[in-house]
């Protein structure tokens, strides 16, 4: 973990802003969430939630519990054992992926605009490794880094009303896997029956930020409701 990059800044009077530079990248995104696991793990007096984005960590207090000076002062003490060392890898998660169909309506569309024909298409998704960068716009939606250069694609221009829980969709530079029903933007090319979020799971989210995600195409359309716990 780069020091140097390391700030710390106040948002309000109840939060500190752990920043680690600007990038937004696999590097990055692995010492935020080491990072993220040693602050919660220090269970600093005051803290009452951290959450992380791409390359910041957040870190909500009780301003009548912590004094944001010597809350920055121990942040830093808790991350100094992190700086020395290259962010561990996450945990490796196989997603399984029906790719095409009704499960992947945009898969042709996406293979026409890149030049490419559809199983290339798939075949160039499914032998990448996607690094989990957060966790966001719903709960258990990752914002998954490592999308190859030749699937780069910018975001539909008219958004769908409703993105069925499960579908596997690419925009930009990223892949990202919507945990339910929703309303979304991104080209939809297969879906998965993994449970994204349930609330009945410890932790709910499937994944977390750092994490190591492999999809593996699965053949034939999956069946309405499928779900794997």
């Amino acid at each position: 973990m780069a020091s140097s990059l390391l700030t710390i800044e106040p948002l309000g009077d109840a939060c500190l802003v752990v920043r680690f530079g600007t990038g937004i990248d696999a590097v990055t995104s692995r010492a935020v969430a080491a990072a993220t696991a040693a602050l919660t793990a220090a269970a600093l007096p005051g803290v009452v939630d951290i959450a992380a984005t791409f390359n910041t960590v957040a870190v909500v207090f009780d301003p009548h519990r912590a004094d944001p000076r010597d809350l920055s002062g121990a942040i830093l003490a808790g991350l100094q054992n992190l700086k020395s060392s290259a962010p561990t890898p996450g945990t490796i998660i196989e997603i399984p992926v029906a790719y095409g169909g009704d499960d992947g309506p945009d898969l042709a569309a996406v293979a026409a605009h890149i030049g490419l024909d559809s199983e290339a298409v798939v075949r160039l998704h499914t032998t990448t490794d996607h690094v989990v960068g957060m966790i966001g716009f719903a709960p258990g939606f990752p914002y998954l880094l490592g999308l190859p250069a030749a699937l780069e694609v910018p975001r539909r221009a008219t958004p769908r009303t409703s993105v069925p829980a499960g579908s596997v969709a690419i925009a930009e530079h990223q892949t990202g896997i919507y945990p339910r029903t929703s309303p979304g933007g991104w080209h939809v090319i297969g879906r998965t029956p993994r449970a994204m979020f349930d609330p009945r799971r410890d932790p709910p989210a499937l994944l977390r930020a750092g994490d190591l995600v492999r999809f593996v195409p699965v053949t034939g359309p999956l069946r309405s409701g499928e779900r794997i716990r």
